[in-house]
């Protein structure tokens, strides 16, 4: 890289802090008033607006708090309504007999005497002598 416009960049840098504007002498005080008042005026609109900031945030938790209040009731009167539905139910159900498990054994037993049955009807109503006796 060329070293002249790196000296010269250099320089720039070196003397902006003495290349701000100055006031002119005569105008200070009627600037230095009126930036006053504006101050003040400014001042006075904040804190107008940070009331009402307040009042809104206020305003805002109130309607969800009231809100959540209903939601909550409608909730709660839905979850009872449906807890008696169940009762309800529960109390109209005919109790049961036998238990899936005992059901499953009664059936396993029903289709052994029928594959007895049909093994004892199968081979015929004669006796035939056993061959494994002899």
């Amino acid at each position: 890289m060329r070293q002249g416009p790196l000296s010269l960049l250099l320089c720039l840098l070196l003397l902006t802090p003495f290349a701000q504007a100055e006031e002119p002498a005569g105008s200070s005080t009627p600037l230095s008033l009126s930036a006053g008042s504006q101050i003040t005026e400014l001042q006075q609109r904040l804190k107008e607006s940070e009331r009402l900031r307040e009042t809104l945030v206020q305003q805002l938790h109130n309607a969800d708090s009231e809100r959540e209040s209903a939601q909550l009731t409608r909730l709660r009167q839905e979850n009872q309504r449906l807890k008696l539905a169940i009762k309800e139910s529960q109390a109209s159900a005919a109790p049961k007999l036998i238990t899936d498990q005992q059901q499953w054994f009664l059936i396993g037993g029903a289709v052994a005497l029928f594959a007895a049955l049909c093994g004892i009807f199968a081979s015929g109503g004669h006796r035939k002598r056993r061959q494994w006796l002899n």
